[in-house]
């Protein structure tokens, strides 16, 4: 009886295998890592083989950890992957070069050519997307122009994912996650944009088939199944993105919910039945992994990070401390700064350590303390590095709300996540309550998974990822504080605001 679902979770850092069974069980799990090449300031690439090698290292060591587990009982195989990629490939499905991963800058070039044909506006309008060199079409143009075989030589430009479905299965097909992290996918009309496709003068051939995220798109072929270690002809569904696939780990499958991503980025997403086009295009929207669904996003490079910069720079007596003790050094961290008052005693903190993506735009923000005096210590400090990162998130927030959505609780994941102060000081800070989930950690592969089970037969629908990672605890707003930081928050903005002239004095010092 089939009754496994295998879902492969193609990170940055290295690939996940994940086994579900009928009942939405994590019943097993394996990882296989593989490296990044940084050649040249502003390129991060990796190697395709790598993820091929990754999976099927990674699937046969899971289904090895399983007693009695055969490989026939395997309903399906199914991926959330990277995004924002660009993996030129043969019609043999073999990669002609190194991917060009989300993490690389350097086609600004060709972002800038663009946007002298098409308008920026108008693409945000067509593919919920600012034209930007974040994404997958300016890589390909970057290609064109710099290797031009290559680019010739392509039979489709797909991501992460869909390279390994398509050497599984001989589809070339991507969805719409990873199809509206292209900035080509019109987002209401579930195509490809001509307007954008003719603007910049790229071949739609070259583009992959668009199907649904739950859709069975092909079987595993005998030529590769003993490579894999599964059976020939087991169904490939192919899944999504990961933030599309984390939404669905984290239960946000139907409108009025939403999650909240703490890692080193942190980002807030929804379920909606459209897409939220911000005036200020302070966020954007993917397609989801649900049919007919959409994921407003928006995401800050430095929330984490914040925290562990805060950590490795303010902490060192904390951090020994939990050494001794044979714990996280972020609880004894956390104990410190709840000696905080709310608002830290006036101090502000701006958490732009790394430039910023949502909602300010501004790769020339810089972090800044501000209010610091003699009276402060550092549990205000480490709490208004929490405050900093939740208001900044809060902004985000806001322009969802504004433009009518409607949001009843805030889902958090994410290693940031387990610390209940911070919950607490987001629960304050939204005026919502939080709920953490019971799986912090896994909710990518898990909503990979769901996909999976859906497009097969197994799941009914997409509601199971409640059971799947139900709540384990909720933390409301208490409304003291909530009313305090309703003060603040405009504090927060306004630093914010007033520092602009000064981030760009500072940019022309640096580069002078």
């Amino acid at each position: 009886m089939k009754s496994y679902i295998l879902a492969h979770d193609l990170g940055t850092t290295g690939n996940k295998a994940t086994l579900y069974d009928r009942d939405g069980k994590l019943v097993g799990s394996a990882f296989y890592g593989y490296n990044t090449r940084y050649d040249y300031t502003g390129w991060a690439e990796q190697n395709p083989e790598d993820w091929w090698q990754a999976v099927c290292n990674s699937t046969k060591k899971l289904l090895t950890q399983i007693p009695g587990l055969r490989a026939d009982e395997v309903a399906c195989i199914t991926f959330s992957g990277q995004m924002m990629g660009c993996v030129p490939l043969d019609k043999n499905a073999r990669p002609l070069r190194n991917a060009i991963i989300w993490a690389d800058q350097r086609s600004v070039e060709q972002q800038n050519w663009l946007a002298e044909r098409v308008s920026p506006s108008d693409v945000y309008r067509i593919t919920g997307h600012r034209l930007s060199a974040s994404y997958s079409l300016t890589k390909m143009l970057w290609l064109r122009d710099h290797q031009p075989d290559t680019f010739k030589a392509t039979y489709k430009f797909v991501h992460a994912k869909d390279s390994i479905v398509a050497r599984l299965t001989g589809k070339f097909v991507t969805e719409p996650s990873d199809g509206s992290s292209m900035n080509l996918y019109d987002l209401e009309a579930g195509t490809w944009s001509s307007k954008i496709i003719d603007a910049a003068q790229i071949d739609p051939a070259q583009l992959p088939e668009l199907k649904r995220s739950i859709d069975v798109v092909g079987e595993l072929l005998p030529s590769v199944a003993d490579e894999i270690g599964l059976v020939a002809g087991t169904p490939v569904v192919i899944g999504g993105g990961d933030g599309s696939c984390a939404a669905g780990g984290a239960g946000v499958w139907r409108e009025g919910s939403a999650y909240n991503y703490i890692g080193s980025s942190s980002w807030i997403a929804l379920t909606t039945p459209k897409p939220i086009y911000d005036p200020d295009e302070k966020t954007f929207t993917f397609g989801h992994i649900i049919p007919d669904m959409f994921m407003p996003t928006g995401t800050m490079q430095a929330a984490g990070a914040s925290y562990q910069w805060t950590r490795d720079q303010l902490c060192p007596v904390e951090v020994a401390a939990a050494q001794q003790l044979g714990v996280s050094s972020y609880e004894i961290i956390n104990l410190n700064a709840e000696k905080s008052p709310v608002g830290a005693n006036g101090l502000i903190y701006l958490p732009y350590l790394l430039g910023e993506r949502s909602p300010r735009w501004n790769p020339r923000a810089r972090g800044a303390f501000i209010g610091l005096t003699i009276r402060h210590t550092r549990a205000d400090m480490v709490r208004s590095v929490l405050e900093g990162v939740t208001m900044n998130l809060r902004v985000i927030l806001e322009a969802f709300t504004k433009q009518g959505a409607k949001i009843e609780a805030m889902r958090v994941i994410g290693g940031g996540s387990r610390g209940r102060f911070w919950n607490r000081v987001m629960a304050d800070i939204y005026g919502m309550p939080v709920q953490r989930l019971a799986i912090l950690e896994e909710a990518t592969s898990m909503g990979a998974a769901v996909a999976g089970g859906v497009g097969v037969g197994l799941y009914k629908d997409f509601s199971i990822s409640e059971q799947m990672n139900q709540i384990a605890e909720v933390v409301q707003p208490d409304p003291v504080a909530e009313k305090a930081y309703e003060k603040i928050f405009p504090i927060f903005e306004k630093c914010y605001q007033q520092l602009l002239p000064v981030y760009d004095m500072i940019a022309e010092a640096e580069y002078s």
